[in-house]
């Protein structure tokens, strides 16, 4: 396994399938080519010192490599988003979420449904016509 290091590479990532978990995030992309598996780890700076951003991608390094490589999808790329719950995390337990959040990204996704506001949330979002012949009656003269 690689490890991603291009901010390219993260940003091609964050627009594939992802999967959520409480101690990180989960992202996959498939590429084209016949590559091994690549992975990178990112912790936004929301989530503590420098310290423990750091030690949250130890964990997170420390997951992949305790992990076995035929549980992702070869030719893919994936990132971890570490979390706060990271740090006080069981680590069995990380293992488990890690695991499981794999199974999610390789299950079969339903094609989106374009969003459709409700007819209620039209009626009352409704913009007042700009160009009415009425004159504006909250301002006085």
């Amino acid at each position: 396994m690689d490890r991603l290091r291009q901010r390219a590479d993260f940003l091609a990532v964050a627009d594939g399938a992802r999967a959520n978990s409480p101690a990180f995030v989960v992202q996959r992309r498939e590429r084209g080519d016949q590559g091994p598996v690549r992975i990178g780890f990112t912790v936004t700076k929301k989530n503590g010192t420098a310290t423990e951003r750091n030690r949250i991608r130890r964990r997170l390094r420390e997951l992949v490599k305790r992990l076995d490589p035929l549980t992702m999808r070869p030719h893919s790329d994936y990132v971890l988003v570490g979390r706060r719950d990271a740090l006080s995390r069981d680590f069995q337990t990380m293992l488990a979420d890690l695991q499981a959040t794999l199974r999610r990204l390789d299950r079969p996704q339903a094609k989106p449904q374009p969003h459709k506001p409700s007819d209620a949330k039209r009626r009352h979002t409704a913009a007042p016509d700009a160009h009415s012949r009425q004159p504006d009656r909250t301002t006085r003269r």
